[in-house]
């Protein structure tokens, strides 16, 4: 049997932008329900995450969701499997309160699990880990050392991997205590990363500027054959565009549209011709607009910077050569936590 698998869908994101959801209703459109009904899928496992924020909704945003996904499941004869995470569960140490028991209700197409359980799919069973908290930590390792599953789906936070690109996760749970298991599939982190047992399968789409040229979709699982084949979303949301005396002339400002762009000035001798530029941006429909002239970090002539480097590996192999006597991962650390609240910001 085939079964789909989406993680950290975050509906109601940023402040329930309509915008931001258009965006996320063409990958569902065209991408997802296509695929579902073309190859007949009838079961869906939802890693986490699946609203946005832990503590309210937007009504728009519940509306939209359940006329653009859950209504469309059902009406498919889908069954679905929702793992509770870390953005549905209300409090922080219990899971036991969630947007998901709470908000779909109405739906008997669909399985909640906020807590560790053994799920049967077609003939493999698979261990189903949502969030892991003070409260349900010890019963999850618990069930974990006892489980015979071959395969582990959920919600976790395990040191080693790629929480956005640029960004390794160092102060999550150590991955030993899945070691006993084949594979592990996990939510929680939107790029996606593995070490060869245990993958963290990334979200369906870009919401953010560190996802910027970031593979995203969702993935195909085998339950005979255990293997996963990744479905990806073709729709970006965020481009950068180097600007070096580029001719606004030629320049073809299409397939910018409605999206997010940020324009990187490399090199700007004719002030007119670059304000041409952006107006020809403008003209064609973007979304909003970001640009960057500040340099200062390459004062230092030794301090080379590729473009294929995004911020956060560009501040950490700068932290990494410069002489201070610190602790360089706090550094790291706290400007990440800065950078991503950035990047969030409307």
């Amino acid at each position: 049997m085939k079964v789909a698998i989406i993680t950290d869908q975050h509906f109601g994101a940023r402040k329930s932008s309509k915008f931001l959801h258009e965006y996320f209703k063409k990958f569902y459109d065209t991408i997802f329900f296509p695929y579902l009904e073309e190859n007949n899928i009838k079961t869906v496992i939802d890693m986490g995450d699946t609203f946005d924020n832990r503590r309210s909704i937007d009504l728009w945003a519940l509306e939209w969701a359940k006329e653009n996904y859950y209504d469309r499941l059902q009406k498919l004869g889908v069954t679905l499997h929702t793992i509770v995470g870390n953005h549905t569960a209300y409090y922080k140490n219990t899971n036991s309160v969630n947007s998901v028991g709470l908000l779909l209700k109405e739906y008997d197409n669909i399985k909640i699990y906020s807590e560790v359980e053994e799920v049967k799919l077609d003939q493999l069973k698979v261990l189903f880990v949502p969030w892991i908290n003070s409260e349900n930590e010890e019963n999850t390792r618990k069930a974990i050392q006892k489980s015979k599953s071959k395969i582990v789906m959920g919600h976790l936070e395990l040191n080693g991997f790629r929480a956005h690109r640029g960004h390794v996760m160092e102060d999550g749970m150590n991955t030993d205590m899945f070691s006993k298991f084949d594979l592990v599939y996990s939510g929680h982190y939107h790029t996606r990363s593995n070490d060869g047992k245990i993958f963290y399968l990334g979200n369906p789409y870009e919401m953010f500027w560190n996802d910027v040229n970031d593979t995203r979709g969702f993935h195909i699982f085998d339950t005979e054959t255990l293997k996963h084949t990744p479905i990806d979303n073709p729709y970006k949301l965020f481009y950068n565009i180097y600007y070096e005396d580029t001719n606004y002339r030629l320049f073809d400002t299409r397939e910018y549209e409605s999206k997010i762009v940020k324009v990187i000035v490399k090199k700007k001798t004719e002030p007119k011709n670059f304000e041409k530029f952006i107006d020809k941006l403008y003209s064609a429909g973007i979304q909003e607009l970001k640009i960057v002239e500040n340099f200062d970090i390459q004062e230092n002539e030794e301090f080379e910077i590729e473009e294929t480097e995004n911020t956060i590996s560009i501040l950490n192999r700068y932290i990494d050569e410069a002489e201070i006597d610190c602790d360089k991962t706090i550094i790291k650390g706290i400007l990440q936590k800065i950078y991503s609240q950035a990047c969030e910001v409307e």
